[in-house]
């Protein structure tokens, strides 16, 4: 069954591995007949600080407005970065600071209730991840945080899942022969709109 796939280049600078990352799964979700819209967050115009939390609205800049369209058109997420400092950039985590807000991606119920509903559930997502530490001492030294807050607190907070999460490194060492099998990789998961 072919999807609505929006593919988020995290990365700030288009030509970069994580953009080329992006390009082959675009390429291969496409090849395969799935409608695929893509997001280069570092070519949008908006203020990535919410600058007032959620104490008073902060009107969003048409580039926020049309990618929200673009989320609540989507059937499969796909998010493309790197692991900076344990995580995903700020220009990434700014997009969902100004983005993910309640009465579109959640809404709390009222107090005293402790719970919430997850408004963009019904969505999956894929997390094309590059990163300099190799991925085993990710997951076992550090314990992937930057995986668990992407999973767990972003996208499974406004019920997207499953995260299923595609890792690819240490880049920096790479080989050019490892960096295109990791596009070819790329590649057959967007085939697989996976």
């Amino acid at each position: 069954m072919n999807k609505h796939i929006l593919v988020i280049l995290g990365h700030p600078d288009t030509t970069s591995f994580c953009g080329a990352m992006a390009s082959a799964y675009e390429a291969g979700a496409t090849a395969a007949g799935h409608e695929v819209r893509r997001l280069d967050l570092g070519r949008l115009r908006f203020d990535p600080i919410l600058h007032q939390g959620y104490a008073e609205q902060q009107p969003l800049e048409p580039d926020l407005v049309e990618a929200q369209a673009a989320i609540s058109r989507a059937d499969h997420l796909v998010f493309v970065y790197p692991v900076w400092w344990g995580g995903p950039p700020a220009l990434l985590k700014g997009f969902f600071d100004r983005l993910l807000l309640p009465g579109f991606a959640f809404r709390f119920k009222a107090p005293p209730s402790p719970y919430w509903d997850r408004l963009l559930s019904k969505r999956t997502a894929r997390l094309l991840v590059t990163m300099d530490t190799p991925p085993w001492y990710y997951r076992w030294v550090y314990r992937m945080p930057g995986h668990n807050q992407m999973k767990r607190t972003i996208l499974g907070f406004c019920g997207v899942r499953p995260v299923s999460v595609a890792e690819f490194g240490p880049v920096k060492s790479s080989t050019p022969e490892q960096r295109e099998g990791w596009l070819d990789r790329a590649s057959a998961l967007g085939r697989e709109a996976g």
